[in-house]
């Protein structure tokens, strides 16, 4: 019986940073704001230095919170993030495409995340004028979406208003067409009233985490 070799770890490497090459590529030839729908699988593809485990250490998602997504796309982050909260949390999802929430929904309800996990509440909206009272979150994030919505700046303000007293905001942006870059996010932020408590990645692909000004710790 033939042995059947497997590659080596160089090999695999090369082959997950090639994949991620083209995911990369893929993703600047064809955005557009906001992403089509026609053209949701790129949307499942985690992207250099934005992935679900570093996502995971810049939120830090804990059990029992009640967390906002802005442009969820096809539910990537929001189905991972919405375990991790449990059954006594919540994740609200926004997005101006009803589409992709109703995608994101399907995709929740295949997946068997209704009950054990925290419920997912859709809501097509526009993310610059956001229908929740002030200080209902205890974190809002957003994955390569603040630079496809106009008026960054009004975003990031009504993110600070629905976030609590000791909230976290994190933002990941990716170099495309819409990307912001990391010293004009740090100067919107700042505008806004949020003040930087972690950065990680590169310039041209990071995850950062704000936090109101004046608040304490370091969440």
């Amino acid at each position: 019986m033939p042995l059947i070799s497997r590659p080596s770890p160089r090999t695999v490497l090369a082959a997950t940073t090639g994949a991620a090459a083209v995911a990369a590529g893929a993703w600047w030839f064809s955005d557009r704001a906001p992403y089509p729908y026609s053209q949701r699988r790129l949307l499942d593809l985690e992207l250099p230095f934005l992935g679900l485990s570093d996502l995971d250490a810049v939120l830090r998602p804990r059990a029992g919170e009640r967390m906002l997504e802005l442009g969820p796309g096809t539910g990537l982050q929001a189905l991972h993030i919405a375990p991790q909260l449990g059954p006594d949390g919540r994740l609200d999802i926004v997005d101006v495409q009803q589409e992709m929430l109703d995608h994101v929904m399907r995709r929740a309800k295949e997946e068997g995340q209704a009950g054990r996990n925290a419920a997912i509440v859709p809501h097509c909206s526009d993310a610059r004028e956001l229908p929740f009272d002030d200080g209902v979150f205890d974190a809002v994030y957003l994955v390569t979406a603040l630079g496809e919505i106009p008026e960054a700046a009004r975003v990031l303000g009504a993110a600070a208003r629905v976030l609590k007293p000791a909230g976290r905001l994190v933002v990941g942006e990716f170099f495309d067409r819409h990307w912001i870059p990391f010293g004009r996010l740090h100067r919107l932020a700042d505008g806004q009233g949020l003040h930087l408590a972690e950065r990680r990645g590169p310039s041209l692909a990071y995850l950062a985490r704000f936090r109101p000004c004046g608040a304490s710790g370091t969440r």
